[in-house]
């Protein structure tokens, strides 16, 4: 599916994660369920809905609205197991069937609406082959691209050839599923696909990045572009051969794993990122098994991994092998340049990364792993919460959900240096007297000075705020309200003052 104008022909399970629980006979069918992640929901039944539940709401608030509501865990791994059987009665209708996740699968429109004597008639046949032989209902929607083909099926449409921008023009940016990129968007005025696609491509990759640059053509409706495509160089295919043939998941996930940063490595020493991938793994009885997965953004290592793992469980819980599997390969089928993508500190690949790699593994053995930290994006309302230290070597894992609401949260920008442990300050009016906040969370005085300790007061010519937050307040013991104010110096620097239990501390510095 790579070239200009190419029509995608997308298969949605509308609250996949909802049906695999199902399948897998962990709720009823028809019941009020909810799929929660992180104490939220990530997906729920329509019964639920019925209820008021949504999507991103708390636990607790979901529970409330539905005191019948049945709660399952999310598992990415399930979702892939049971979408198996889907995939191979959509393979029956058209070959080249590629998944983009579980609940979501693509192929090229034109094959299976010239055998079948339509689009619309290819179309009808492969909802009643998934409803024949797996009883489950999807939603296909065919326009130029997956990614506007997925839109089309959420709404139930065929768009006609040439109207996909069109189509996409109205739709709002969150489709595009990229919180960041989203939230920036709309804080700069832009609210739809059509108001970003008309933005400067090159603008775009200069300000954003690569991966917006992508999302800029999927807006535009140019998915599947050339986008500097081309076959990958043949050392870039990897594969592992077992010494015994596997029917396990755990032993194939290892192998995964090992495969998938061997494969970043490679793209990686050719300055290549991957968009798609194709899983192949032979049988000891001579089977072969193929499946591509797709991704609209750039597959990491983890995303690679994650893939493989997911199909190898499809193959072996549900395909039910006769014989284990002896080779797996992972071949990516097209890859980007990494136009525009700022480079590691030492590198990607090379001999200079892994000598900084194993300094710093010398250094966690000398003085241990607390020694040495990364940091990961986290969440929170706090600025210093943004931001999660690890040990390096550790996984990455943040300490709060970055991509999680925060409500009352101090919004970008944010200070670029932090003050640990934080200074005490002063920060008065014109008449010398403290400033402080009113009840309706209003400034008592406009600040006129401040003394960030020893020296002479600094004259304050511009404050913003104030932004308060008032964080669990439900526990008396862990309860904070506090505010923030950006005040600009006479120096014209400026700083994040917070004021918290009557208190003004210096939070960090805007540089």
């Amino acid at each position: 599916m790579t070239g200009a104008g190419v029509r995608a022909m997308v298969v949605w399970a509308p609250d996949w994660p909802v049906i695999a629980a199902e399948k897998a006979g962990l709720v009823p069918a028809g019941a009020a369920v909810a799929v929660m992640h992180a104490n939220r929901v990530v997906a729920c039944s329509a019964a639920a809905r019925r209820a008021g539940v949504r999507r991103s709401m708390r636990k607790r608030d979901s529970q409330r609205l539905c005191p019948d509501l049945l709660l399952v865990e999310h598992d990415p791994n399930r979702d892939a197991i049971e979408f198996e059987p889907v995939v191979a009665a959509i393979e029956g209708i058209g070959a080249g069937v590629a998944v983009v996740r579980p609940g979501v699968c693509a192929l090229a429109a034109k094959g299976p609406g010239r055998y079948f004597g339509g689009e619309e008639k290819a179309a009808e046949l492969m909802v009643d082959a998934v409803a024949g032989e797996c009883d489950v209902e999807v939603e296909v929607g065919i326009a130029e691209g997956v990614f506007a083909g997925l839109l089309a099926a959420r709404a139930g449409r065929l768009v006609e050839p040439g109207g996909t921008a069109a189509f996409l023009a109205p739709v709002a940016v969150h489709a595009l599923e990229r919180p960041k990129l989203v939230d920036l968007l709309r804080r700069l005025g832009i609210h739809t696909l059509g108001a970003f696609a008309a933005l400067p491509a090159s603008d775009v990759l200069a300000r954003f990045g690569l991966d917006a640059w992508i999302a800029h053509r999927l807006a535009a409706g140019q998915d599947d572009e050339p986008l500097y495509i081309r076959q990958p160089p043949p050392d870039l295919v990897v594969e592992h051969r077992f010494d015994d043939p596997i029917d396990r998941v755990d032993t194939g996930a290892f192998a995964a794993r090992m495969l998938a940063e061997q494969l970043h490595e490679r793209l990686a020493g050719y300055g290549l990122v991957a968009t798609r991938l194709s899983i192949e793994a032979t049988t000891a009885d001579g089977q072969q098994l193929w499946r591509m997965w797709r991704h609209d953004g750039v597959l990491t290592a983890q995303a690679i991994a994650d893939r493989t793992r997911w199909q190898l469980d499809g193959w072996i819980t549900r395909r039910k092998l006769t014989s284990g599997i002896t080779v797996l390969r992972l071949i990516p089928e097209g890859v980007l340049h990494q136009v525009g993508l700022q480079p590691g500190l030492w590198g990607e690949a090379g001999s200079e990364r892994d000598q900084a790699h194993r300094a710093m593994h010398r250094v966690q053995g000398q003085l241990g792993p607390d020694s040495v930290l990364v940091a990961v994006d986290s969440g929170g309302r706090h600025p210093a919460e943004r931001v999660t230290l690890v040990p390096f070597g550790d996984e990455r894992a943040a300490a709060l959900e970055p991509n999680a609401p925060w409500p009352g949260g101090l919004t970008g920008p944010l200070p670029s240096r932090f003050v640990v442990p934080a200074q005490a300050i002063q920060v008065l009016d014109a008449a010398g007297e403290m400033v402080t906040v009113t009840a309706r969370l209003e400034l008592s005085a406009v600040p006129a000075k401040v003394h960030l300790g020893s020296g002479r007061a600094q004259t304050v010519i511009e404050a913003h705020g104030p932004w308060p937050a008032d964080e669990r307040w439900w526990d008396h013991k862990t309860a904070r309200r506090l505010v923030w104010v950006q005040l600009v110096l006479e120096d014209t620097r400026a700083v994040l003052a917070e004021l918290s239990g009557g208190q003004w501390i210096l939070a960090g510095w805007f540089d």
